[in-house]
């Protein structure tokens, strides 16, 4: 079965003072790959600035505008339409040689190969106190032992919105142990990178029509790479498997390489954003 999924997303900035010029890159064009048949794309933006495609050195597709316009507040609107075909999460085999797995992981050309999602970043960094938070039992299969990570993130961190920002380091998310989608996925991706499993950051949104918890901007989750397997997606925040409910935008080492919104703008004083995103599905 596939879904045709409609995806808006809006986002208005107000500035105390005036902006004499601005640059934005948006990174909010769902993917194309082979669950996901991308139909189209409608951007506005209050200032009738134009719009330039472009690709980021992940090679993910961003939309940049620069003005030159003296403005205090600006307003973008964002309009997707997707195919999104059913997704079966289980679907693919695992060896019943759980060292092949392991050993492949220890060998130089796999962490050549990966090694760009096996370092941690100031964003996926354990401190030295919470070392071997989460080991891997290696009598289990390296899925299984992420499917445990996934599991575990899920029932130790309570999602609450308003307690952490895209800089929180995660020892405040161990400690308190509450965050929203961001910290899970870093804590995943920390974690598995720890036990010696290639993680990156996945960014994208999610249909939460059933009862799934979310951002009410971006959703975020992980992509672990299992031998003889590939990239299998890992929801920490729900504890689930990444799945139909979930369309990808982009991947990074953490939520820096994903952000939905990056600027550079001429101004001085505050500012304040408001976001919002609603994804609806029909068959």
């Amino acid at each position: 079965m596939n879904l045709e999924y409609s995806i808006v997303y809006k986002a208005e900035n107000k500035y105390e003072t005036w902006v004499n010029g601005a640059h934005w890159q948006f990174l909010i064009i769902p993917e194309e790959n082979k669950t996901q048949e991308f139909v189209g794309v409608d951007f506005t933006n209050s200032l009738d600035a134009p719009i330039e495609y472009s690709i980021n050195g992940f090679g993910f597709r961003t939309i940049r505008i620069h003005t030159k316009e003296k403005f205090k507040t600006v307003a973008f609107e964002a309009s997707f339409k997707l195919i999104k075909r059913e997704v079966n999460p289980f679907d693919f085999e695992i060896t019943a040689n759980i060292e092949e797995g392991y050993e492949k992981t220890k060998t130089i050309d796999f962490r050549v190969d990966f090694e760009q999602f096996l370092r941690s970043t100031p964003l996926t960094s354990i401190p030295s106190t919470s070392e071997g938070l989460f080991q891997f039992d290696l009598k289990q299969s390296i899925f299984e032992n992420l499917q445990g990570l996934n599991l575990w993130i899920f029932e130790q961190i309570h999602f609450k919105v308003g307690t952490t920002d895209i800089s929180t380091p995660l020892i405040k998310i161990i400690t308190h142990k509450e965050g929203v989608c961001q910290d899970f996925t870093h804590l995943f991706c920390a974690l598995a990178r720890q036990n010696g499993i290639p993680c990156r950051y996945v960014s994208g949104y999610l249909h939460q029509g059933n009862g799934f918890f979310g951002d009410s901007q971006m959703h975020a989750w992980a992509e672990a790479y299992i031998p003889m397997v590939g990239w299998v997606g890992f929801d920490p925040t729900n504890g689930i498997l990444a799945n139909s409910n979930h369309i990808k935008v982009a991947h990074g080492n953490d939520y820096n390489d994903c952000s939905p919104l990056k600027g550079v703008l001429h101004t001085t004083g505050e500012n304040k954003t408001i976001h919002s995103i609603q994804v609806s599905s029909q068959q």
